[in-house]
Parts: C-alpha cells; sequence; structure tokens
C-alpha cells in the first residue's frame, strides 16, 4: 500500500492534497462504519461470488479500517445477495484488529450469528410505520417488541449491540418525520440496552439544519451524540467478555450517522453531525447501495468521499486513502460498473500507477 501524501498527479508533482485546514469544535478522530459488504452490496441483482466479497473485506481491512460490516443474516428469501452469511464469516478468521459487526432480523438471525462467532450486532428499526411495515411487516412498536428480546440476549451473551433506525429525516410515503417521533423511537433503543444508535438518512432528504435539529433534540432528551447521559439504557457490558448489561448506566448509547446521497447532502450533513459532538459515521466503500425497501432511496455516503473531508479538516482515521480508493476500483470492475464516488474518479483519473494496490 502507498501513503495518500506519497501519491504522483500525471504532471509529477507531489499529491499532498488536500491541503489541511481544521474547524474549531470539530472530534479529533472519527472512525468510520464501513458498511460496503452489505448494505452497499445488499441491492446488487447478479450475486457476488463468495470469494470477492472475502477478499472485499480484507481489501477495506488492510486499507486502515477498524469496523467493517460484514453481512446480515436475514433470511435469503428477503435478500438473496446476502444468502451466502454462514459461509462467509468464517472466511474473515484470521482478521485482527477489525470489528465485523453483522445484522440481525430476528432471533433466529442471532442464533445463526452467536453460531459462527459473531461478536458485534445490529437490528434495525424504523421511525415511521409506513418503512416499518415495507421492511419488517410489522408496525413501529411491533418491531421494537421483537427486537426487545433479540437485544437482551445479546446482551446476555456479551455482544456489542448497534441499533439502526431507518427514516429519521423523511419517509417516501409518508413525507416528513417529525423529529418526536424519531426521539421516541430512539429511546426505546437506548432503553432496551443498545451501545450505539445509527441515524439513517434513508431516502438522502435531511439537510443541515435538520441534522442539527435532530441532534439538538436527542441531546434534550437525554441521548448526547457522546453518549455520555442518561438515556434511562441498561449499562453496556464489556464487548466480548461474556459480562451482559445488569443495569442502569449513566452513560446511554453513542449516536453515529448514515447518509445518503440523494440530494448531494451526505458530506454536507456529515459536517454538521461532526460540529454536533457526533464521531461514527456510516459509509460504504465506493458509494456502493441502496435500500431494497426503498425505492428513492439511492447511493450511500461514499467512504473516499468521507475520508477526502476528514483528511482535509485534519481529522485522524487510520484510513489509506489511495489504497482504499483502489479497493473500490477493484471492486467496482468486477460489478460491471464505474464507482459513483468522485474521489475514486478522480483519483483514478490523476494517480500514478504506483499509487495503489496490485490488482
Amino acid at each position: 500500500m502507498t501513503d495518500a501524501a506519497n501519491c504522483t498527479v500525471s504532471g509529477g508533482s507531489p499529491a499532498q492534497l488536500p491541503m489541511v485546514f481544521p474547524l474549531e469544535g470539530l472530534p479529533a478522530r472519527v472512525r468510520i462504519h464501513e458498511v460496503g459488504p452489505r448494505d452497499g452490496l445488499q441491492n446488487e441483482s447478479a450475486i457476488v461470488p463468495v470469494e470477492v466479497k472475502a477478499e472485499f473485506i480484507r481489501r477495506l481491512a488492510a486499507a486502515g479500517l477498524t469496523t467493517v460490516e460484514a453481512t446480515s443474516f436475514v433470511h435469503p428469501k428477503w435478500v438473496p445477495q446476502l444468502a451466502d452469511a454462514e459461509e462467509l464469516y468464517p472466511r474473515l478468521d484470521g482478521l485482527s484488529g477489525v470489528r465485523l459487526p453483522v445484522l440481525v432480523p430476528n432471533a433466529r438471525g442471532l442464533e445463526r450469528a452467536l453460531t459462527l462467532g459473531a461478536r458485534e450486532v445490529a437490528v434495525f428499526a424504523s421511525a415511521t410505520e409506513s418503512f416499518a411495515h415495507a421492511n419488517l411487516n410489522r408496525t413501529v412498536d411491533g418491531a421494537l417488541e421483537m427486537f426487545e428480546p433479540v437485544v437482551a440476549r445479546a446482551k446476555r451473551e456479551g455482544l456489542r449491540v448497534r441499533g439502526y433506525l431507518s427514516m429519521c429525516f423523511g419517509d417516501p410515503w409518508e413525507g416528513p418525520v417529525p423529529v418526536d417521533q424519531v426521539v421516541r423511537v430512539c429511546r426505546a433503543l437506548a432503553g432496551m440496552g443498545c451501545d450505539e444508535l445509527s441515524l439513517g438518512d434513508t431516502i438522502g432528504v435531511a439537510t443541515p439544519g435538520h441534522v442539527h435539529a435532530l441532534l439538538t433534540a436527542l441531546r434534550t432528551a437525554g441521548l448526547p451524540a457522546s453518549g455520555a447521559g442518561d438515556s434511562g439504557a441498561a449499562g453496556p457490558g464489556t464487548p466480548g467478555s461474556g459480562t451482559p448489561a445488569t443495569g442502569p448506566s449513566a452513560a446511554g448509547p453513542t449516536l453515529a450517522v448514515h447518509f445518503h446521497d440523494t440530494y448531494g447532502q451526505a458530506l454536507s450533513n456529515t459536517l454538521a453531525a461532526l460540529q454536533n459532538g457526533v464521531a461514527t459515521v456510516d459509509a460504504s466503500a465506493g458509494g456502493l447501495g441502496g435500500c431494497p425497501y426503498a425505492k428513492s432511496a439511492t447511493g450511500n455516503l461514499a467512504t473516499e468521499d468521507l475520508v477526502w473531508m476528514l483528511n482535509g479538516l485534519g481529522i485522524e482515521t487510520g484510513v489509506d486513502l489511495a489504497a482504499l480508493s483502489a479497493t473500490s476500483h477493484w471492486m467496482a470492475e468486477r460489478l460491471g460498473r464505474p464507482s459513483p464516488s468522485r474521489t475514486v474518479r478522480a483519483l483514478a483519473g490523476t494517480a500514478s500507477p504506483t499509487s495503489s494496490q496490485e490488482q
């Protein structure tokens, strides 16, 4: 792998860009929650071979990503692309220093994940009734009731649990989503004992002011981005220790954000979230992804675009941008189409052959 700072552009001059100009009040480091292998690939119509998925994850880890969401233990009928979860997960043995969370839709999914030794899981709820019905065939409260024993069992087993919340900023059927409606479901997930909540802009309609308003409302409700408030949630156990959450804790879940770039707002919304204390951002290598249950949901925020912005702000991520871009280019070739990431396209057009991984 080659450090991005040592790449050369076609003219031969050092590509020591972007220049670094920090802004006050932002976190010193951001953890990127890479969702490309799961959320990025789940909507692909052509089945991606399991060996390609495993290599994709290994390359992402080699590029410095420390959290890579590997797959989902949803029923193959609903997401055929991820039907190979039991075959994929064991192929990732030996990846040290990398967290490999998986999505579990219900108790059966959790059981499958536990059998394979998964140590981090995620459940996915909805802030709106329409999407809860489309995605889970349940009401919002019905879905929360389904997740409660799943989260409780995961915590007893010592797993770290993330709660995804879709349609936080708008819904394709219902339109505007009231902020207090989102806060209510977040508090319910926090009360179950989720260690982290990911706020999803599933159809990409959020704007920075809306992001600020939601995070302010959550902070007021006892759910600050840092997780330092008192949410009334059960205290998180130590991941991997087998220690369950046993009672109330002064610390609630940390908050993450998950933006789609439908209207070109993902980076500006991310900056607004950082200004409000968020230090975990979901992104998908090469901008892969969508949602099979929300047809207006276009690609996720591209990890490369995010890293370029964070590099310019002087925020640490631990990610080698050149290696990451090369990985997305490699994956795009296997999918048979160019990457939608502007940064991947820019680097592919200007970087010398020495700036990318061997293909």
